[in-house]
């Protein structure tokens, strides 16, 4: 499955917002009056010159909202490392796995035997997920009925609370689902992490599709932006993948076309 990755919502005007920002540190002209007389010309200079300042919190502004599909809860354990963020994900303590669905390594998939061996154990993960789901299911579902309750809700309050615990038998290859919502600054340091090719697959390739849709919407924003190499040296040291020219010319027709 590979990870589908739609770009919600963002900041009006980012460019213009981030120039109105910076520029009202300077300025006694007030804030609609000084938003209203920057042009987008304009703006995208402004931007480009405190790129080159280094003067990054003006950028934190701007957010830029995704819906992600596609991924797994290993994905999940990666991405909420960057704190500066909002993340809204589909909850396993209340979403039944049902269809079950998982993703698959490209390593695993391509390989038939080793693809068969892994397949294999998902089936028996979510057999064991949909055995202890159903048995604690129907011991909770007596003890709700002697509370009172009506048999319809004794039934759902039984079955969301089964799938609590059932839940910790599911892999880390369980795919979920999330809102995420970040401002450039975090953005660019994401993208300075997540699209290095040291980066795990699976995030480094939501990273990039990431990147790609913020450079179609304010790409004076993000001029620079990609792994470490694409705005300087590589900094991985002795760790480093040693193709800092390709990755450069990757970035560089994402940021571009």
């Amino acid at each position: 499955m590979t990870p589908k990755v739609v770009l919600l919502a963002h900041t009006p005007t980012p460019e213009q917002t981030v120039a109105a920002a910076a520029r009202l540190c300077y300025s006694d002209t007030d804030v609609e009056a000084l938003r209203e007389s920057i042009s987008q010309e304009r703006a995208e200079q402004f931007v480009e010159m405190l790129d080159g300042f280094g003067h990054e919190s003006p950028v934190e502004h701007v957010t830029f909202t995704f819906g992600i599909e596609g991924v797994s809860r290993s994905f999940l354990a990666q991405v909420t490392r960057h704190r500066i963020a909002s993340y809204s994900v589909q909850s396993q303590r209340y979403v039944r796995q049902d269809p079950f669905v998982y993703i698959t390594p490209p390593a695993i998939a391509a390989d038939p035997a080793l693809l068969a061996d892994y397949q294999n154990v998902m089936q028996q993960a979510i057999d064991s997920y949909n055995r202890l789901a159903d048995a604690l299911a129907a011991k909770y579902v007596p003890e709700f009925l002697a509370q009172g309750l009506p048999e319809k809700t004794a039934h759902t309050k039984a079955e969301k609370k089964a799938i609590e615990d059932a839940r910790y038998v599911l892999p880390n290859a369980c795919e979920t689902k999330m809102i995420l919502t970040m401002n450039v600054r975090s953005l660019r340091n994401f993208f300075r992490l997540r699209c290095c090719n040291r980066a795990q697959w699976e995030i480094r390739a939501v990273a990039t599709e990431m990147l790609r849709l913020c450079c179609q919407t304010a790409p004076a924003l993000f001029t620079s932006a990609g792994p470490s190499c694409c705005c300087g040296g590589c900094t991985e040291g002795k760790m480093s993948c040693g193709k800092a020219r390709e990755v450069r010319e990757k970035f560089e027709v994402i940021r571009h076309g």
